[in-house]
């Protein structure tokens, strides 16, 4: 048995597959910005997920889409730390915060949150480390090239997965040196995050193709293709799918990202994962 535990909640990872619902608290999210900007529609957003079969809720209050800039602590503060006092007690279900920023960290901790997913893997601030081992919480940890604003800019892999797996390697043996457990920590590849797509070069199916690389650091992994722009560009008939048109591909995305190891998958489409994974789920009981 597999146990990982975010929060006061256990879940055991051999059981079935983990979905993570997506809150973007943001004006300018590449899928749903601005849709649940203000806090009534972010909160009636999230108890929806958690009906329609969400296990955990991973609430962001600033865009990492390619091109994005960074936004001050004090407006990201502003725009997630209301969610989460309304949805504290409200639901169920676990809450992930969705920040590279230790205060941002710290605050949500406070108020119940119980999961760091840090997009920099501790590397944007020094003090996230210090604040994840503190308040036992458990961690995320991403790979990503550069930042939001730059890794789209001529990315380039000798093996995509052997880079990764390298790097998540290091990182998590760094946050365990800083006091973190080893229980704690969960690793994401990154989809779409510094990884090349179109002409020919598909960096995005090859990590979800050889995931089982990155089984063998033996971290939960989480996995998050959902929307993006790799599936518009394979879907598309000569020309990419929009956002809003990209569920069929992200759930064959989820799917065999599950099939291939991944314990949680970070989506949009809850309720439509949800049923998708619980038929990969008994495909998989029957190994």
């Amino acid at each position: 048995m597999r146990l990982l535990k975010i929060g006061d909640k256990k879940f055991d990872l051999d059981e079935k597959t983990l979905v993570m619902g997506i809150l973007n608290v943001t004006p300018d999210s590449f899928s749903d910005g601005g849709l649940y900007y203000s806090i009534d529609k972010a909160v009636e957003h999230a108890k929806e997920m958690q009906k329609n079969g969400a296990d955990i809720i991973d609430i962001g209050g600033e865009s990492s889409r390619p091109g994005s800039k960074p936004v001050s602590i004090e407006e990201e503060l502003h725009r997630v730390i209301p969610v989460i006092e309304q949805l504290i007690g409200e639901i169920s279900i676990p809450l992930s915060i969705d920040t590279y920023k230790s205060r941002v960290a710290e605050e949500a901790i406070k108020l119940g949150v119980g999961m760091v997913n840090d997009i920099t893997a501790l590397r944007g601030d020094r003090n996230m480390v210090s604040i994840v081992r503190e308040y036992d919480t458990t961690l995320c940890i991403m790979h990503m090239k550069g930042t939001p604003t730059t890794m789209q800019r001529n990315p380039y892999y000798k093996d995509v997965m052997g880079e990764i797996t390298s790097f998540l390697e290091e990182r998590s043996r760094y946050g365990i040196e800083q006091g973190i457990p080893r229980d704690n920590i969960i690793v994401d590849p990154g989809i779409g995050f510094g990884k090349r797509t179109g002409d020919g070069i598909e960096d995005n199916c090859t990590i979800i193709r050889e995931l089982s690389r990155l089984k063998k650091l033996g971290f939960p992994i989480l996995v998050g293709a959902s929307r993006k722009t790799f599936i518009g560009n394979i879907c598309g008939d000569g020309k990419p799918l929009t956002v809003d048109d990209r569920l069929e591909g992200s759930l064959a995305a989820a799917c065999i990202a599950a099939m291939n190891g991944a314990d949680i998958i970070r989506v949009h489409d809850v309720r439509e994962t949800k049923r998708a994974l619980k038929l990969v789920d008994c495909i998989k009981a029957y190994e």
